[in-house]
């Protein structure tokens, strides 16, 4: 007998999620698939809604105003500006993030070194916008080599920003082996547990102050990798703070990353308070149904096919990075539903030769209705009762505009609030 829900959910990214809790905010009953834990401890943290124009323009300031002008297949057409308005709300509801009283971009630093438009950010990097003219010291630890901090204030300052950046690498106090993970620099500042510094026992935040107070030299930001806490970041940033006299920020970094978790923590928590259900580990195999009606999927759970139903369904398994959709030599696929992924027949017109050129590839996924729904060859309905959320969708390349975020927040809420109200 087949697991039953009202709405469910394939996908545990960001997409998923915000479909997940969007349906579950409208009163329906949810169930969310997960094959691995989500992609969002992958990710930055940040929200980009749209940082530049399919064309290269930007970066933007205002990214709702330039939404009317994009292509008519890009996702943000088929929900509209309303429909990500309404989305991004729904975010903000649940989040404690910045940047939710205005319509603008703000620019942060990477750990590249680059300056980024974002919509939506953790209060932990609040203190470090580009737009600040206030002097940096960023601080990076010789044991993380993905955050060369003299390196990245260089390339701040190559970029024009209107402060002046200086980057110091020092050593994390205690007795730390040299391949901690970040979660254990955030564990140690969360509890401020002990270390030992000069054969005396002090509390790690203070220890970490300590080391960098004598690096500092006016200025008034001092920015740090992201692993300033999991549990209380905010804590453990004041801390910093008053004893260095500046204002202390994270600059957000690559996987695995503790902004990601913790905004992935976020969301599973609002999922739950809104009577969601979810669960991870085994993946959506196979379906049954016919005549473009969807009966149940099945999971694969230690060798057998369990059957989980829906009355409607939302497939968020992103895009070729996330396997959600495929490729081999016989064409481009998605593989549970098998639902049409347009694309050239020769696999050489897939790519361009220029490496910053327009790859095709970078746009594959799903073609849809405007309710989501994706469509076959003939641009007829392929399932009266699937959606598609997510970098599963194709006709725009969020690695280009800086959408990604933005687009699953927005069609994820699209999608699971058009669910929810096909079965009340």
């Amino acid at each position: 007998m087949a697991i039953e829900s009202e709405v469910l959910v394939i996908g545990g990214g960001l997409a998923g999620l915000s479909s997940a809790l969007a349906a579950a905010r409208e009163g329906a009953d949810v169930r969310l698939l997960s094959y691995k834990q989500s992609t969002l401890r992958n990710a930055s943290g940040l929200v980009d809604l749209l940082g530049y124009t399919h064309e290269g323009d930007g970066p933007l300031t205002d990214p709702y105003d330039a939404i009317p002008a994009l292509p008519e297949e890009h996702p943000y057409r088929t929900v509209g500006v309303d429909g990500v308005r309404e989305a991004m709300a729904m975010f903000d509801d649940v989040t404690d993030y910045r940047g939710d009283h205005t319509d603008t971009n703000a620019l942060l630093p990477t750990h590249g070194g680059t300056v980024k438009p974002t919509a939506r950010y953790p209060r932990g990097a609040a203190a470090g916008l580009a737009s600040d003219d206030r002097d940096v010291l960023l601080v990076g630890l010789g044991s993380m080599v993905d955050f060369d901090a003299p390196h990245v204030a260089a390339h701040l300052e190559a970029a024009g920003v209107p402060f002046d950046a200086r980057g110091v690498t020092i050593e994390f106090p205690g007795d730390l082996r040299a391949d901690a993970k970040v979660t254990r620099y955030a564990k140690l500042l969360d509890t401020n547990g002990e270390v030992a510094v000069d054969g005396r026992m002090v509390g790690a935040r203070d220890a970490l102050a300590d080391t960098i107070e004598p690096h500092l030299d006016g200025e008034k930001r001092v920015g740090l990798p992201a692993i300033l806490g999991d549990d209380h970041p905010g804590a453990v940033r004041a801390a910093l703070g008053d004893h260095l006299g500046v204002d202390v920020f994270e600059v957000p970094m690559g996987p695995p990353s503790l902004p990601g978790l913790r905004l992935e923590d976020a969301l599973f928590e609002a999922l739950d308070e809104a009577g969601g259900n979810f669960e991870t580990g085994n993946p959506v195999v196979d379906y049954a149904g016919e005549d473009g009606h969807i009966e149940e999927v099945y999971i694969e759970k230690n060798g057998a096919k369990i059957p989980v139903s829906g009355d409607q369904y939302v497939l968020a398994t992103g895009g070729l990075v996330g396997k959600g959709v495929e490729s081999d030599r016989e064409g481009v696929y998605e593989p549970i539903f098998d639902c049409h992924v347009p694309h050239a027949e020769d696999r050489y017109d897939w790519f361009d030769l220029d490496v910053f050129g327009d790859h095709q590839f970078a746009r594959f996924g799903l073609p849809t209705d405007e309710q989501l729904r994706p469509l076959t060859a003939d641009d007829s309905v392929e399932f009266d009762n699937l959606r598609a959320a997510g970098s599963i969708l194709g006709g725009y390349d969020f690695a280009a505009e800086k959408s990604g975020s933005g687009v699953s927040i927005a069609t994820g809420h699209a999608a699971g609030t058009t669910a929810a109200q096909e079965v009340q």
